[in-house]
């Protein structure tokens, strides 16, 4: 049982893409630790080759910061582009997870979702944290028009 759990979070993590920091920019500076920043971070969608996300969230610094104790802000942003040709790896659902990323020391992720939007042939990604007792309603969505061919869904 155990050893089926473990292949089993293996298999979820593999599916998710993993970000890039691309940037970021200090909002506050911090005589102790690291300042307070926006960092700017970059994924490729794992079952849509030539669609990246970009997303920018806050990061606290100072002591906290420093060791990974801080609580960052769930306010975030996204936008998602065409960057080359698509091609579609596998039929898409239609709503899953493509990136979870840890917000904080436990238990508080960001979370970017696809949904796919057959009626206007789009692709819509929506960024929310959550935590373990409760989430934050903030969010940010983008879509992305896919404009020469027919999405793949299941």
């Amino acid at each position: 049982m155990k050893n089926t759990m473990l292949m089993l979070a293996l298999a979820v993590a593999a599916n998710l893409s993993l970000a890039e920091e691309i940037g970021s920019v200090d909002t506050a500076f911090k005589l102790i630790g690291p300042d307070h920043k926006v960092v700017v971070e970059a994924f490729d969608d794992p079952s849509v080759q030539g669609i990246a996300c970009y997303v920018s969230m806050a990061k606290t610094g100072g002591l906290k910061g420093a060791f990974g104790f801080a609580k960052d802000p769930s306010r975030y942003s996204i936008a998602c582009r065409q960057v080359g040709p698509l091609h579609f790896s596998k039929p898409l659902p239609r709503q899953e997870e493509v990136f979870k990323e840890s917000a904080s020391f436990i238990f508080k992720h960001v979370r970017v979702v696809r949904i796919v939007d057959k009626k206007r042939n789009a692709l819509a990604y929506l960024t929310y944290s959550d935590k373990l007792i409760e989430g934050s309603p903030d969010n940010a969505i983008t879509a992305v028009p896919v404009l020469d061919q027919t999405i793949p869904s299941r």
